[in-house]
């Protein structure tokens, strides 16, 4: 089962994440204490679930639906696997490979991405 949280506010304007058999489990609002430069203090999480079997079809939705700008990624568990999203770039590594996790996080500092956001899980 896909499992994994979406910031509302990192979505572009008109994108549309429509994955069969995505179902939204839980909305909250929350403070965020260090938000980037180009991002709100307050986000919507949208958490989310899914078939294992649509995991890549979710990360191609967000790689195109994330917005470019303001440091924005997405992440989630599929089976032993860690996905992390970024805008036009996907990163799939199973849990527990600190390398490749390196690597993912090595992107997102590249795309700005505020050190204290780059906290996603193994």
């Amino acid at each position: 089962m896909v499992k994994g949280r979406i910031i509302a506010e990192s979505l572009r304007p008109g994108a549309a994440l429509a994955v069969p058999g995505l179902e939204l489990t839980r909305v909250s609002r929350v403070s965020v204490t260090e938000p980037g430069p180009a991002q709100p203090p307050v986000w919507t999480l949208l958490d989310v679930t899914a078939p294992d079997e649509r995991a890549e079809e979710l990360a191609a939705a967000l790689s195109a639906g994330l917005a470019a700008d303001g440091g924005w990624y997405a992440d989630f568990r599929s089976g032993t696997g860690h996905v992390v999203v970024f805008a036009g770039r996907v990163f799939q590594y199973a849990v527990g490979d600190t390398a490749a996790r390196r690597k993912a996080i090595s992107y997102g500092r590249s795309v700005g991405v505020p050190e204290a956001q780059l906290d996603w899980g193994p």
